[in-house]
């Protein structure tokens, strides 16, 4: 993992990054070094895996309050986290500022790898954290011990000497020992893709649910990584062979201070749990009559940072919270739309995906995914200009599996069509052929899609033939806003309708109704 001096150009100004990165990855074949510059040199830009600024953002997305609140308050860079003494590690509040990844991959999967290394960078950009470099090592799996091997986490080491770096961050999530033992060669603090996950959610969490979910994920995941704090805290016996032969008044209560700590983990998931359970019935109190009145559904999901709240935005006008960023949405948000026929239909934004995502959101976010699962039309959106979509299709299609909507209706949906050319176009035609291209930035396609969402959407369960009084407008107008209307006209006696609607309102409807 020791550098190697790459050439500058003729005028003497810095080689390109991703030159730099090809010159070094042919220099030492086992060691792939991820596409950084050097940020003592010429600094470091946004991460690939994020969207260039000056295409991220539409003129649909209101006026975006939140996100400059949001990016009011960020962390301050210089401030050293280097650590000679790293054995309280986990209790230390996450703050990473200058980092370096680090991530082992396979014979045969170093593309998938490099992509992945990619986003671990924008993760950490998103969190606050600035990208120094980053290296890749093939082996066909990785050490038990150190994750890289005794060795390579030596040469590991003096890349972050070199650097300057304070945090390394593992493309994987470390087991304890792991994390450890190389925290031990590296004498600085190591997490892993999972703890950078969970503090953006800490960050972006608003709500009091999702605040709560984010909580309860974290505790899953500390729990099995506590450590004791030493000698010092061992308090099982007392007399002359307590606490080292302390004698008289080292007696403790017969619990140490880690076995203290699980307890009142489990005892505050716990508490979390049903805090969760309790925001369900308002919930779906919400949904149930959203199906008692038959207003049909349709989720939003797909990969993080792909576009589903700039979609909303361009669809609802809702001026939902768009960012830059990966996870910038974690709550649900739902929106009022009407078909052109006036139908009534809500929308609704999702918490995005990632690959890898870590087990713990997934479980502590099922009640917001229920969302997808309870819904008539999924919209899957995907990142078109991603350097992989297939594997974003993949991802999404995982999670929607795991939260039992694999039998809803799926419109997959191109986003940012504005970045990609023809050529690209017909590559993501052959992943998705019945697939469309829209553009959240510029409003191409939107009026197709929305075309397509009306004619997806189930029709009401009972067929109708009617007619209703003039001083009936009421019901004339629920059918309207809640059915599908096929046929109306305005007889001498009253409204002719023939339409669609929902049992309910089929039964007021029933004295009216006719046989032609």
């Amino acid at each position: 993992m020791t550098d190697t001096t790459i050439p500058e150009n003729a005028d003497s100004t810095p080689i390109d990054p991703v030159d730099r990165v090809l010159a070094r990855a042919e220099a030492r074949r086992n060691v792939r070094v991820s596409s950084f510059a050097d940020a003592q040199t010429h600094g470091l830009g946004a991460a690939q895996a994020l969207q260039d600024e000056a295409t991220a953002y539409g003129d649909s997305d209101g006026e975006q309050w939140e996100r400059e609140e949001r990016a009011a308050l960020r962390r301050v860079p210089g401030l050293s986290t280097e650590l000679e003494d790293v054995s309280e590690v986990e209790y230390r509040q996450l703050r990473l500022e200058n980092v370096v990844l680090v991530g082992v991959y396979p014979q045969g999967s170093q593309e998938d790898a490099e992509n992945s290394l990619r986003e671990l960078a924008a993760l950490a950009e998103t969190a606050g954290a600035v990208v120094l470099d980053g290296v890749l090592q093939r082996r066909p799996h990785p050490d038990p011990a150190t994750y890289v091997g005794r060795g390579k986490a030596q040469e590991l080491r003096d890349i972050v000497v070199s650097v300057g770096a304070d945090t390394v961050i593992a493309d994987t999530e470390l087991a304890p020992s792991q994390r450890r033992a190389l925290e031990d060669v590296v004498k600085v603090k190591v997490i892993d893709r999972t703890t950078v996950i969970l503090d953006i959610f800490s960050q972006h969490a608003k709500s009091r649910e999702g605040k709560a979910q984010v909580e309860l994920a974290q505790l899953e995941y500390l729990m099995p990584r506590l450590r004791g704090w030493g000698d010092s805290m061992s308090r099982q016996a007392g007399g002359q062979v307590g606490a080292g032969g302390a004698g008289m008044g080292s007696r403790g209560p017969g619990e140490t201070k880690i076995e203290l700590d699980r307890r009142r983990i489990r005892t505050r998931m716990a508490l979390l749990r049903r805090q969760i359970r309790d925001f369900a019935p308002a919930r779906d109190a919400k949904r149930a009559e959203r199906r008692r009145n038959t207003i049909p559904s349709v989720a939003i999901a797909g990969y993080t940072n792909a576009g589903k709240s700039s979609l909303l935005n361009r669809l609802t006008s809702a001026g939902v919270l768009v960012e830059n960023a990966l996870f910038a949405t974690l709550d649900a948000t739902v929106r009022r739309a009407e078909t052109a026929d006036g139908r009534v239909f809500t929308l609704t934004d999702t918490v995005g995906f990632v690959r890898n995502l870590p087990h713990q959101l997934v479980e502590a976010f099922r009640s917001t995914l229920e969302e997808v699962a309870a819904s008539d039309v999924i919209v899957h959106v995907v990142d078109a200009s991603h350097p992989d979509p297939a594997s974003q299709l993949a991802t999404v299609r995982d999670v929607i599996g795991d939260v039992g909507a694999r039998d809803i209706r799926e419109i997959v949906v191109f986003n940012k069509a504005d970045l990609v050319d023809e050529d690209t176009r017909l590559v993501l035609r052959g992943l998705e052929p019945d697939a469309m291209f829209v553009s959240s930035r510029t409003g191409e396609g939107i009026a197709q899609l929305r075309e397509v969402v009306e004619a997806a959407l189930p029709l009401p369960a009972v067929e109708v033939r009617a007619l209703v009084p003039y001083d009936r407008g009421d019901l004339v107008s629920a059918a309207h806003e809640t059915g599908h209307i096929v046929a109306q006209s305005h007889e001498e006696e009253g409204t002719a309708l023939h339409a669609h609607v929902s049992p309910r309102l089929a039964a007021e409807l029933e004295r009216f109704r006719t046989d032609a």
